[in-house]
């Protein structure tokens, strides 16, 4: 995203050809799981919204697992806690990779998109509540609108076929990255129940065994692996812990490989094999049980009437925007980059305005920032509003400059393999 030193550091510049492969390999995964995300959400909207409304609440709230114990969970909770520890999984080790041979390893160019980043994340919780707090409410839903939808936002770009080129495209994983951490430590420091000490010591050591095996370069069979983790998701669960934290953590245990090759047992090798789970199947699923929102004229008109969900909202659509624009404009002044010239401000502002779509961790954190199941409702309604309205307006910004995009996607697509061509 930024190359070179000094003065002549370009920001928003052509990636080396390694880093645009790494790039392409992880989008083409998020893409189609963000049409899977897109497939998923539209469907549990009209199931909820049908007659058949009563069967879809019915199959979200059917419980599975060992009664009476802390495992006897709702099928929505399962793929919360569950299934999304998956996707926090590939999370952490996206951002392991990041720091060991990705943007973030330096801390020059790491300077950018961490900067925007954070100013994404703590721009939206304030006006949250400044809009909560005006209109009577409280500050009870801040962490909603943190949060950018990778998969979502890569598959509007697929619906409406745009050309991104690769730096516009890391520039917006590395943000979502970046969001994902600030998410689960969000989660861990705020959203933990009453703690179980014996619990979470069990998971710590099983932490520890999982570090320790996977340092053996010769032990890479998922049967050494897939048993403990998740022995280490059930202990991390009934410590009291929100179970996705123990993802992250083994996510950033893995090993990073020395070349360009997918070595097995190395953090490329898992997260290759992973990454499509993540995306094409926990994230969706997760998406059917938690998008079934009730949508009529008068909860619509609530997301506006109520404080709480309107500063959601305004958040996803404005805080996102001030957020990531302002904070980049600001660390472009500061570390005296250059803008790309083949790109423009207003690509970085597009780009600002589509992160505003919040989807999935939003959508979990507005559950366990409201655990009244009417008020969750209510704000499930405004991630869906503020996500569709920032859609909208990124597909009318993007669509103005797609010539451009177009000529650089294909500019860049001359020199990498077939087989590894960028993604739309």
């Amino acid at each position: 995203m930024s190359t070179g030193n000094g003065r002549g550091r370009t920001f928003l510049g052509r990636l080396p050809l390694p880093e645009r492969k790494v790039v392409a390999d992880a989008l083409r995964t998020e893409t189609v799981g963000g049409m899977l995300l897109l497939l998923a959400a539209a469907v549990a909207l009209v199931w909820a919204n049908t007659p058949l409304g009563d069967s879809y609440e019915a199959v979200r709230d059917f419980h599975v697992g060992i009664p009476g114990s802390g495992l006897d969970l709702s099928l929505a909770h399962w793929t919360s806690d569950g299934l999304l520890t998956l996707f926090f999984f590939v999370a952490g080790a996206e951002l392991k990779r990041e720091l060991v041979a990705g943007d973030l390893r330096s801390p020059a160019t790491a300077a950018l998109p961490v900067i925007a980043a954070l100013c994404g994340m703590a721009v939206p919780a304030i006006v949250y509540g400044a809009v909560a707090t005006a209109g009577g409410g409280t500050w009870g839903g801040w962490a909603v609108p943190m949060a950018t939808d990778i998969a979502f936002a890569l598959g509007v770009l697929a619906v409406i076929n745009t050309h991104l080129p690769s730096a516009l495209r890391a520039f917006l994983l590395t943000l979502a990255v970046v969001d994902d951490l600030g998410a689960i430590l969000v989660i861990a420091v705020f959203f933990t129940a009453d703690l179980d000490p014996v619990a979470l010591a069990g998971a710590v050591l099983g932490l520890a065994l999982f570090h320790r095996l996977h340092r053996r370069r010769h032990l890479h069979g998922w049967y050494w692996y897939l048993p403990l983790a998740l022995t280490i998701w059930a202990l991390t669960h009934l410590g009291g812990v929100h179970a996705t934290v123990a993802g992250v953590a083994m996510g950033l245990m893995l090993r990073p490989g020395r070349g360009p090759l997918l070595e097995k047992g190395t953090l490329e090798h898992i997260v290759h094999v992973a990454r499509p789970f993540s995306a094409g199947l926990a994230v969706p699923l997760f998406a059917l049980f938690a998008a079934g929102v009730g949508v009529s004229a008068d909860s619509l008109r609530t997301v506006f009437d109520r404080p709480e969900p309107l500063g959601v909202a305004a958040g996803l659509v404005v805080g996102k925007i001030l957020g990531i624009f302002c904070g980049t404009c600001l660390a472009v002044r500061f570390t005296r980059a250059r803008l790309n010239p083949a790109l423009a401000w207003a690509d970085v502002f597009a780009l600002s305005v589509l992160a505003g779509i919040g989807f999935t961790v939003a959508l979990l954190l507005g559950e366990l920032s409201y655990p009244d199941p009417t008020q969750a409702q209510t704000v499930k309604a405004a991630v869906l509003l503020g996500s569709l309205t920032s859609a909208v307006l990124a597909t009318l910004l993007l669509r103005l400059r797609n010539a451009t995009y177009r000529r650089l996607y294909e500019q860049e697509t001359l020199d990498l393999p077939d087989d590894a061509s960028p993604t739309r």
